[in-house]
């Protein structure tokens, strides 16, 4: 059996099916900040959300796009969990790492590793093969980084799962790996 992997020229593009109930915010465009309010604002509709609570998740989203759009980040998925009247939700990010004639997913792996032990990490580490290609996957208890390499060695499409309030654990982790194995590269 061959894996899309096995194509030697760079994707021009990837297909990815998430639920229709996560809010996507393209990255790649100005608007994204006030695509990312309404958002919040939207979660907090109706609810008995202190403004304070409404701001912080604001900021902390904020935070972590801007952080992914330096990085690379092109998609930003939300999934609101309703826990407690809070409004914090589960998130992806879909980054584009390119790095031609880049790392081997085992060397990946082991650079991961070496990051992880530095920071006296947790985390747990694999490399699992996708239908899009051979991915390494990084576990911790709220978080799954999937980075999957793209056909032809041009580098990895990272796909970042953060679930805080209910862990990827049970049917979120079923959920989460169901998405990453939709990946499809358009070439």
């Amino acid at each position: 059996m061959s894996t899309e992997s096995d194509i030697t020229v760079p994707p021009k593009d990837y297909r990815l099916l998430v639920p229709r109930d996560w809010f996507r915010i393209d990255l790649t465009q100005d608007r994204w900040r006030a695509q990312l309010k309404k958002f919040v604002d939207h979660q907090a509709e109706g609810k008995n959300v202190p403004a304070e609570l409404k701001q912080e998740t604001w900021a902390t989203l904020r935070n972590t796009a801007e952080a992914g759009v330096r990085t690379g980040a092109l998609e930003f998925f939300l999934r609101p969990e309703l826990e407690g009247g809070g409004i914090l939700p589960a998130s992806l990010i879909v980054s584009l790492i390119p790095r031609p004639g880049g790392l081997t997913p085992a060397q990946l792996q082991e650079s991961l590793a070496t990051e992880q032990r530095h920071a006296a990490s947790t985390a747990e580490m694999s490399t699992v093969l996708l239908p899009a290609g051979e991915t390494v996957q990084v576990l911790t208890p709220t978080t799954m980084d999937l980075y999957v390499q793209m056909p032809g060695a041009f580098g990895y499409l990272a796909l970042a799962f953060a679930v805080p309030l209910s862990g990827v654990t049970g049917p979120m982790r079923r959920l989460c790996e169901s998405i990453a194995g939709s990946l499809r590269w358009i070439v």
